[in-house]
């Protein structure tokens, strides 16, 4: 799994991590009584994935979502089979993923914070591990992507997997970093500016399937 990371990338990357070592993370080791500081909880890692309808029989439209996930993620993603998440060799591609974590994951999780102009994120999507789920249903709310020449608009599911123990101590810790969460809240809408279309930015809560 190669990182593609430019240097605003890097720069974004060393930002929230600085953020988190210097600030964030002490607060929550006050806040929760933790005596050693590497128990208190931290994005472990974010799992990207990407449904491609009929990768199985259209080469071009798995690779185009390859190329669409790699630009937004800063890292080359695998093929997604219907056995196990691997390299395509065990069936027929459904869709690709990608598993984020360092410099990488950071970068990420700081652009995907601040896309902007979304409303508020519900509290109800952890899944009682401290995991948070969101559902992106058009990859070009991503400014890496140039909308004038997409083919075909993706749905992807992002997964963010933390070392909290209780979903209190991961929204806290998401919370911290910029995520922004609202009392109560449902899906969200986000549009990107001067474009006719909107893009809908959804969180997925525990037990739910697609909104």
């Amino acid at each position: 799994e190669k990182a593609l990371l430019i240097s605003s990338q890097n720069d974004m990357a060393n930002r929230l991590k600085t953020t988190y070592m210097e600030l964030i993370a002490p607060l929550l080791k006050e806040k929760f009584s933790y005596t050693n500081i590497h128990k208190v909880p931290k994005v472990e890692k974010i799992i990207v994935k990407c449904g491609v309808k009929d990768g199985a029989q259209n080469a071009k439209s798995l690779n185009l979502a390859m190329n669409d996930l790699a630009v937004i993620t800063g890292q080359r993603p695998f093929a997604k089979t219907q056995e196990r998440n691997s390299r395509v060799r065990d069936g027929p591609p459904l869709g690709v993923f990608v598993t984020l974590r360092g410099n990488v994951m950071y970068s990420f999780l700081d652009r995907l914070i601040n896309l902007g102009d979304f409303q508020a994120l519900t509290q109800n999507s952890f899944d009682g591990s401290g995991n948070y789920r969101i559902a992106v249903r058009e990859q070009s709310v991503f400014p890496e992507i140039w909308y004038d020449a997409l083919t075909e608009q993706r749905r992807m599911d992002i997964c963010i997997r933390t070392t909290a123990e209780t979903d209190q101590e991961a929204q806290m810790l998401l919370a911290f970093m910029g995520m922004p969460f609202g009392e109560g809240g449902g899906s969200t809408i986000l549009t990107r500016s001067k474009k006719p279309v909107k893009h809908h930015f959804d969180s997925k809560s525990k037990g739910r399937g697609r909104r």
